[in-house]
């Protein structure tokens, strides 16, 4: 599989190799060494989620505290999605970026986000159904959530008349997450990372 950065710090995209014949498709579309080697630590899997979404449905956006934050592997295992990451991370140099990438079962791409980043989709087919691999458990009352169509982000959603659930319908702006102190701040998002590879160094060597 083919790993590279994308332009907001600790977010990759994941290209696999795909094998067909006559009998259909074979892939490994999570590999638990080269995305280590890729993100410097390994991603800590301990839960494991599906969702199944109508066209024109925005899920997102969508976050956790940090520490210890979750970081997550998404793909796309049937029909498309546009997968969003922004950068919600107080003092970063990419502060309210975000950056898309079509996720389907034609390509089969995958994307990794490092804990801190903001995460969303917009289902692009009837049916889309993502899974999503995290780092840590969901945690009620550490989960916040950015309102998708906050005009200071401007994410071009691709859908007419985006359908957004009530929470998040209800989320705030980054602006009124950050004035509220409830986004994660880049210095500590660095330094848990830090710790995550400096343990996987301990632990390799």
């Amino acid at each position: 599989m083919k790993i590279r950065p994308l332009t907001i710090e600790g977010a990759y995209e994941v290209t696999p190799v795909q094998h067909r014949d006559a009998r259909g498709t074979f892939l490994e579309f999570y590999r638990f060494d080269h995305l280590a080697a890729a993100v410097g630590h390994p991603l800590n899997l301990a839960q494991g989620n599906i969702s199944v979404s109508a066209r024109d449905v925005v899920r997102g956006i969508h976050f956790a505290d940090v520490p210890p934050g979750q970081a997550k592997y998404v793909t796309c295992v049937k029909g498309a999605v546009l997968d969003v990451i922004v950068d919600i991370r107080v003092g970063s140099p990419t502060f309210g970026a975000w950056e898309a990438v079509r996720l389907d079962d034609e390509e089969r791409r995958a994307v990794y986000l490092a804990e801190g980043l903001g995460h969303g989709f917009c289902a692009l087919t009837e049916g889309a159904t993502v899974s999503y691999l995290c780092s840590a458990e969901y945690r009620p009352g550490h989960e916040h959530g950015i309102h998708p169509l906050d005009p200071s982000l401007n994410i071009s959603w691709p859908a007419e008349t985006p359908l957004l659930s009530g929470k998040d319908g209800e989320a705030p702006t980054l602006e009124e997450a950050r004035t509220a102190g409830l986004l994660p701040r880049y210095d500590e998002c660095r330094d848990h990372v830090a710790t995550l590879r400096q343990n996987h160094d301990r632990a390799s060597s």
